[in-house]
């Protein structure tokens, strides 16, 4: 969408973006220029500048698009026997992809943002600090996840291409390298080789991109493979591996040592952090690239100190019953790996698939309910709508129902199935009713987190904060007294008047004393909310990402759609559901504070 000339959070094209940074001086000159022609300069220059901006950014996006469908191709054909692609040839893509992504880094750190007038000013809004220990968090548990590969893939390193060894030790120097790169540059607004700038930040986010879909499908991979050891005797399990899916080339040697085992359990239960974290880089990532060229409107994106207050204006009930929630939610992940992945009877099976289903309707049918409650809540809510330019805003909203498709193709698939089947029992029943309830609840909580974002910070605590300073100080005051006071037009308010600002009336003084105590209620109501549904999120997230997917445990959707067609199906749509819910938390957290 074009944007208006007048418009100070624009960007203005740099017609000599080289490679080098210029004078001081003359760079000092120009962002004056470019600041005072936002109100001075006529629209049609603006305009022209308007076109290279627009290619410049077309140029981008195109190199990220077929570098996205190079490796998109590599890895689904890798992921298959017959076609001779092989997964080594994967990971030497993905290594070549991130050494320049290191490479362009390092120069931007060390090149890019230390030339004089790079960078005019920092969008408060991207990369706020609970995201970015978010990233933390994901990264340490993917170095980890890096290490025990290391190990792993070392122990087979006379029957194994070097490449294979070679990946993950680049992956750990590139997860360390642009870890700090976001921590320190998620808010920076670029103004030097912008073009460069541009297509390395899509080349960075096209390299996780990439590493995400290598991991996802190894996973799932994973997966298959010890379905079918589970489910069948070897010679048919090596019968299968033959004609269809590619089995890893470490299968050909031997692992029967216990750290080796060790190594491989524990990297392939690592690597939903690993894919959590290629995701939000992915987002970080983008922010920035939106934000090469922009000058900040100070008036808009003015930055006030919200403070993460877990204890305080709070009532407790949302978080003692997200963690009733989350506590439970672990017993039943742990009970159904046992009676599920971990035995053959059947019976077993289905009393673990009820267990799942029963928890995941009471906790799909109180978040429901939570997130209309919260809406209704909104209607009485007084605060402005924040109507600015923000494009971190606008990637939350645009990734919350961009993800939350995927959960509904598998749901809307299930309804199908279960519908045209028969006979239908008591599983088929809770199966039914739990895809409704997933699709209402995701509906619902959508609704919630983007009224919630869109909503401007309360204001009370800074609006009144100037006299309440004096006034709050005092051990005792006596409201009548000062009420007495003021109409007097004593000194201290014809002082103020006179300075411009508006002398307070009795009833406004007394009102700024007491007026947060009556607007408690509702951001009270709105923390209990956003905390209760963040812990649910939580558990929502870690049951599918840890082993618990009754998707494929489930025998109506496999009888109804084939064993082919119902795997690639899950496959596809899962990790979006379970990243929907990862950043789900992430927004909720955003909500909670700004409420």
């Amino acid at each position: 969408m074009t944007e208006e000339p007048g418009r100070k959070d624009s960007e203005l094209g740099h017609p000599h973006s080289s490679m080098g940074c210029g004078h001081k001086d003359d760079k000092a000159s120009l962002a004056s220029s470019q600041i005072a022609s936002f109100s001075h300069q006529a629209p049609s220059t603006p305009a022209s500048k308007e076109v290279w901006k627009k290619g410049g950014r077309m140029f981008s996006i195109l190199l990220a698009v077929h570098l996205a469908l190079l490796a998109c191709t590599l890895v689904s054909s890798g992921a298959f026997e017959k076609i001779a692609v092989h997964d080594y040839d994967v990971f030497f893509l993905l290594t070549v992809m991130m050494l320049i992504v290191i490479i362009w880094i390092i120069f931007y750190l060390a090149g890019t943002s230390r030339c004089p007038g790079a960078i005019l000013g920092k969008d408060s809004h991207a990369g706020p600090i609970w995201l970015r220990g978010g990233l933390i968090l994901f990264a340490i548990f993917s170095l980890v996840m890096d290490v025990f590969k290391i190990g792993y893939y070392l122990s087979f390193y006379s029957c194994l291409s070097a490449i294979k060894i070679i990946y993950p030790i680049v992956q750990a120097i590139f997860v360390v390298v642009q870890t700090y790169f976001l921590w320190v540059s998620a808010k920076d607004c670029i103004h030097v080789h912008l073009n460069v700038t541009r297509c390395g930040l899509m080349l960075t986010l096209t390299t996780n991109l990439a590493v995400w879909m290598s991991a996802v499908t190894d996973e799932s991979v994973h997966k298959a493979h010890s379905k079918l050891k589970k489910n069948m005797t070897e010679e048919i399990f090596r019968w299968l591996l033959k004609v269809g899916m590619r089995s890893s080339s470490v299968e050909e040697c031997n692992c029967n040592s216990q750290i080796c085992q060790i190594f491989k359990n524990g990297y392939f239960w690592l690597y939903p952090f690993n894919i959590e974290y290629s995701l939000f880089a992915s987002a970080m990532v983008y922010v920035m690239w939106k934000n090469v060229g922009r000058f900040i409107d100070h008036h808009s994106h003015h930055i006030q100190r919200l403070k993460f207050r877990l204890f305080r204006r709070t009532f407790f009930v949302g978080i003692m019953l997200g963690l009733i929630i989350l506590v439970s939610g672990l017993g039943v992940l742990i009970l159904y790996e046992v009676q599920v992945n971990s035995s053959t009877e059947s019976s077993k099976k289905s009393q673990a698939l009820t267990m799942y289903y029963i928890f995941n309707i009471v906790c799909l049918s109180l978040m429901s309910l939570v997130c209309i409650g919260g809406s209704v809540v909104y209607r009485f809510d007084k605060r402005d709508m924040d109507r600015h330019k923000n494009p971190t805003r606008t990637l939350d909203v645009a990734l919350l129902m961009g993800a939350a498709l995927g959960q509904y193709a598998i749901s809307y698939y299930s309804i199908v199935a279960i519908v045209a089947s028969t006979p239908r029992d008591t599983i088929s029943a809770l199966n039914l009713t739990y895809a409704l309830l997933m699709i209402a609840q995701h509906t619902f909580q959508n609704v919630f987190i983007i009224e919630g974002l869109h909503r401007q910070p309360p204001k009370e605590d800074y609006k009144h904060e100037s006299h309440q300073k004096d006034l709050y100080g005092l051990t005792f005051v006596n409201i009548n007294a000062v009420s007495l006071r003021v109409p007097d037009t004593g000194s201290t308010l014809a002082a103020g008047a006179a300075s411009g600002t508006e002398a307070m009336h009795a009833s406004d003084l007394v009102r700024s004393l007491t007026a947060p105590k009556k607007m408690n209620w509702r951001r009270k109501f709105l923390r209990e909310i956003s905390m209760f549904l963040l812990l649910s999120n939580i558990i929502l997230w870690i049951m599918p990402a840890f082993g618990a997917r009754p998707q494929f445990d489930n025998d109506t959707e496999l009888n109804f759609y084939g064993d082919s067609m119902w795997p690639a199906i899950v496959d596809i749509c899962l990790p979006f559901g379970i990243f929907y819910r990862m950043h789900a938390v992430a927004s909720l957290l955003e909500v909670y504070i700004m409420s």
